[in-house]
């Protein structure tokens, strides 16, 4: 397709997508916006942009695309700035936040004037942020959902798949209600809940300082997403609030449950608890991308001998496969320690532990 695409927001997320783009639609212009100029100035040096905006105005007087990737809250004010510009003639405009009524509804400055607006939200992402970590193949067998409104138009709705056909994303429409309430249920909850467990860690070291040092293996990766950007949680549970707090509501009347069964001592209970839960995870597909972000990690049991870190990496280095990030959970003389390495794909981690194993007698196994 030709055209000129206008991206506002050059993080992780809007510089994959332009990615996508340019390697997809070779003859479209690609333009970016952001409000940190060295970021922008970035992304047109290592080549995710073909030019830099001064202005949103600027960028979007001749766009044909306009996404909006921004914290959702920055993003209703992208919209209704945008409302009072002069745009061109059948231009689309989408956003990629992880709410979407609200969104949807103060896009209506737009829809009332007749200009496209259909939102949507790519459910991938990294570990790294910034736009020097965007890569094209970010979003690859991820779902993309899309949340076009009644009076959306067909047409519309197909050139911005088409635009965005690069990604080699799964494409879903949902209605914006429906999407906010799978997102609640599958990604913002969970968050809340890791927050809340290292709270609760947190707490309880007040009562013995070995807490922190205990916490430092499984704990640590299970709320690994309580690391996540403070300011993009506190708008995302502000504009979610409703859906949250229905779940919330649930997860008292399950954790009640649990205290009751507790109370009562019934061990069979307690059992069908734990089964239950287990076949329910077992069963949820292992080589899906979903909502959060997956931790693609291989853990090693290594002997500890000098050396066999670096026979590791040396093997996984001949071999051409990258690696994210790489930790030692423990390390004592004479017993075996877990060699944590973490990779940027599925495929990687699979290249990786067959490296491993046909280099080494180290035992591995998946995260």
């Amino acid at each position: 397709m030709r055209g000129r695409v206008f991206v506002i927001g050059l993080g992780l997320i809007g510089g994959s997508l332009a990615l996508c783009i340019k390697e997809k639609h070779k003859d479209a212009a690609i333009i970016g916006y952001d409000i940190n100029a060295e970021q922008a100035r970035l992304a047109k040096m290592i080549g995710v942009i073909d030019e830099t905006a001064d202005s949103i105005e600027e960028g979007a007087s001749e766009a044909d695309l306009i996404i909006i990737s921004t914290p959702v809250t920055v993003a209703e004010q992208i919209l209704e700035a945008l409302s009072r510009m002069a745009l061109k003639k059948g231009v689309i405009i989408t956003d990629t936040g992880s709410t979407k009524t609200t969104i949807i509804r103060k896009a209506s400055c737009l829809t009332s004037r007749g200009i496209h607006f259909i939102g949507g939200h790519p459910m991938a992402g990294s570990h790294k942020s910034g736009v020097t970590a965007a890569k094209s193949i970010l979003f690859e067998n991820a779902f993309y959902l899309f949340t076009p409104d009644k009076n959306s138009s067909e047409d519309a709705f197909e050139r911005l798949m088409a635009w965005l056909e690069g990604t080699k994303a799964k494409f879903l429409s949902v209605s914006p209600e429906e999407h906010d309430y799978l997102t609640g249920v599958i990604s913002h909850f969970p968050h809340i809940i890791a927050a809340s467990l290292v709270h609760q860690a947190a707490a309880a070291e007040e009562d013995s300082n070995l807490v922190s040092r205990l916490a430092a293996g499984g704990f640590r990766d299970i709320t690994r997403i309580a690391s996540s950007s403070p300011e993009m949680w506190r708008d995302i549970l502000l504009h979610n609030k409703e859906v949250l707090m229905d779940l919330l509501k649930n997860w008292q009347f399950e954790m009640q449950r649990v205290l009751e069964i507790l109370e009562t001592g019934d061990g069979e209970e307690i059992y069908h608890y734990f089964e239950k839960a287990k076949n329910y995870r077992d069963g949820l597909p292992s080589k899906e991308k979903g909502a959060i972000p997956a931790f693609y990690d291989l853990f090693v049991d290594v002997p500890d001998y000098p050396g066999s870190i670096s026979e590791i990496t040396g093997y996984l280095a001949r071999e051409k496969i990258n690696i994210t990030n790489i930790r030692i959970l423990e390390t004592r003389e004479d017993v075996y320690g877990v060699l944590v390495i973490s990779f940027q794909n599925e495929e990687d981690r699979a290249r990786a532990e067959e490296c491993i194993n046909h280099y080494t007698k180290f035992e591995t196994q998946i995260g």
